[in-house]
C-alpha cells in the first residue's frame, strides 16, 4: 500500500472516529443547569442537591444558574437556543408541559425543542380547606358544587401553574363549576383559605401538612394514586369516585433537542447516582417527595404525554390563555 493510500485511510478512520472520541470525553469542562425559578424556590434547591451529587459521578464542575422571568418561560427559551452538546440542561417543574398548554405565545415546542433526560423526583399535592366549612368529605364537598354551580371557589398559584392544573383536573374530573381565584403563589393564597373566603386549594405536603396536623386546614384528599405514607388518614381522589385521577408535582432535566444520545445517556447515569446518595434521598423525604424512576426515552414520553394531556384540560373547561 503506498504512502498516500496510508495517509487516506488514517484520515477516513480519524473522521469516522471523531464524533466518537468527542462524546467519549464528555464531559471536559463544567455542565450548566439551567434554573427556571427563582433562588431559594423548591426546583433551585433540588436541583443544586442533585447537581452537586451529579458533579462527583461526572468528575466536572456543574453550575446551577437561576433564570427565572416570564412564568419560567425565560429559562425555558434560552435552553432551546443552546447547542446540543449536553453543556447547558435545563431543570424544570411541570411548568414545561404547562406553558405551552396555557400560554398564547410560550416560545417553544416541547417536542421539537427538547429531549428528556430524566426526572428528578416527584410529589403529589393535598387538597386541603378552611376546616369550618359544613364539607367534611370530598363527596359532599363535590356534591355542594353540583347542587350550586359556581356557588364555590377554588384558589391557585395563577392561571398555568401546577397547582391551577391540579385544580382544574379535578373540576373537569368530577365535572362541576367551580370559581377559580388566581393568586401570586400558593403563599398568597393561603391566609384567605385558612379564613373560609375561598373553598379550597393545592398545595404541597411540606407547606400544609403542618396546618392540617394543627386542626386549621381539612385535608380532603391527596392527589397521588396512593396516600401518602405520612398522612395515611388522608385518603386519594382515586378512591373517592375519581378513579383516574393522578397529579404531581415533577421536576427534571432536560437538553435542548439534538443532544447526542451517549451524552444524554451520561447525564441520565449521573442523575441516577445522585438519587441513590444519602443527600438527595433526604433532601426528598423532607419535600414529601420521591426519586423519579424514568429513563430519558421514557421522561421524553411522558412530557409529551402530560402536555396533551394539559392541552384537553384547557380547551375542555375553556381556560383563557395569556
Amino acid at each position: 500500500m503506498t504512502h498516500s493510500l496510508h495517509h487516506l485511510c488514517g484520515a477516513i478512520i480519524m473522521s469516522l472516529a471523531g464524533p466518537t472520541l468527542a462524546v467519549d470525553a464528555y464531559p471536559a469542562r463544567p455542565v450548566r443547569i439551567i434554573v427556571n425559578s427563582a433562588p431559594g424556590a423548591l426546583l433551585d434547591v433540588t436541583t443544586r442537591a442533585v447537581a452537586q451529587q451529579m458533579a462527583d459521578n461526572l468528575g466536572q464542575p456543574v453550575v446551577v444558574e437561576n433564570m427565572a422571568g416570564a412564568a419560567g418561560m425565560l429559562g425555558i427559551r434560552y435552553v432551546k437556543t443552546q447547542k446540543p452538546d449536553g453543556y447547558t440542561i435545563l431543570a424544570t417543574a411541570n411548568t414545561l408541559a404547562l406553558a405551552q398548554a396555557t400560554k398564547l405565545e410560550p416560545g417553544y415546542d416541547l417536542a421539537r425543542d427538547f429531549t428528556g433526560i430524566g426526572m428528578m423526583n416527584k410529589a403529589p399535592l393535598l387538597m386541603v380547606g378552611f376546616s369550618a366549612q359544613p364539607d367534611k368529605t370530598l363527596p359532599q364537598l363535590i356534591a355542594h358544587a353540583k347542587a350550586s354551580p359556581g356557588s364555590m371557589s377554588y384558589a391557585t398559584a395563577g392561571i398555568g401553574t401546577s397547582t391551577h392544573m391540579a385544580a382544574a383536573l379535578f373540576v373537569h374530573q368530577a365535572g362541576i363549576k367551580m370559581l377559580h381565584v388566581p393568586y401570586k403563589g400558593n403563599a398568597g393564597a393561603m391566609p384567605d383559605v385558612l379564613g373560609g373566603r375561598v373553598n379550597m386549594i393545592f398545595d404541597g405536603a411540606n407547606s400544609s401538612g403542618p396546618y392540617v396536623q394543627d386542626g386549621k386546614l381539612r385535608a380532603f384528599a391527596v392527589s397521588s394514586p396512593k396516600r401518602l405514607p405520612a398522612f395515611p388518614d388522608i385518603p386519594t381522589l382515586a378512591e373517592q369516585g375519581l378513579p383516574n385521577y393522578s397529579f404531581y408535582v415533577y421536576m427534571g432535566l432536560t437538553a435542548p433537542a439534538g443532544t447526542p444520545t451517549p451524552v444524554v445517556m451520561r447525564l441520565a447515569k449521573a442523575l441516577k447516582a445522585a438519587q441513590a446518595s444519602d443527600a438527595v434521598r433526604e433532601r426528598f423525604r423532607k419535600d414529601s417527595a420521591e426519586a423519579g424512576n424514568m429513563s430519558p426515552e421514557e421522561f421524553t414520553e411522558f412530557l409529551r404525554h402530560d402536555l396533551q394531556r394539559n392541552i384537553k384540560v384547557v380547551a375542555d373547561l375553556g381556560i383563557p390563555k395569556e
